[in-house]
């Protein structure tokens, strides 16, 4: 059983950066991909970035690919999205979600997830 907590959410403007965190309970975290998704209102769930479990391979969703960084600590049970030049489009609820297998692109291959944190981003 794993538990996310996601934080770091706000407003903010175009342009700006932000990190969002998110912490992991349970001593398996190691055992898990990890990854963040957003959705905006009216839209789908969709695939921002993952991190393998040992944190050595990343990927990204094209849209953010050059602006956001994942990342993991495996001692301190968290995930990092740095999120840089930021648009407007960008605004979502981001959630963290953890994964024991499957493809780390597609949603329903991830177990465990967290309950979201607001960004938005204004012109």
């Amino acid at each position: 059983q794993v538990q996310l907590v996601e934080s770091g959410g706000r407003l903010l403007q175009a342009g700006g950066s932000l990190t969002l965190s998110c912490a992991a309970s349970g001593r398996t975290f190691s055992s898990y991909a990890m990854a963040w998704f957003r959705q905006a209102p009216g839209n789908e769930r969709d695939f921002v970035a993952a991190i393998s479990k040992d944190g050595g391979r990343t990927y990204y969703a094209d849209s953010v690919k050059g602006r956001f960084t994942i990342s993991r600590d495996n001692a301190k049970n968290t995930v990092l999205l740095q999120m840089n030049s930021l648009k407007p489009e960008d605004t979502a609820v981001y959630y963290c979600a953890a994964a024991n297998s499957g493809s780390v692109y597609l949603s329903r291959n991830y177990d465990y997830w967290g309950q979201g944190t607001q960004v938005t981003v204004s012109s």
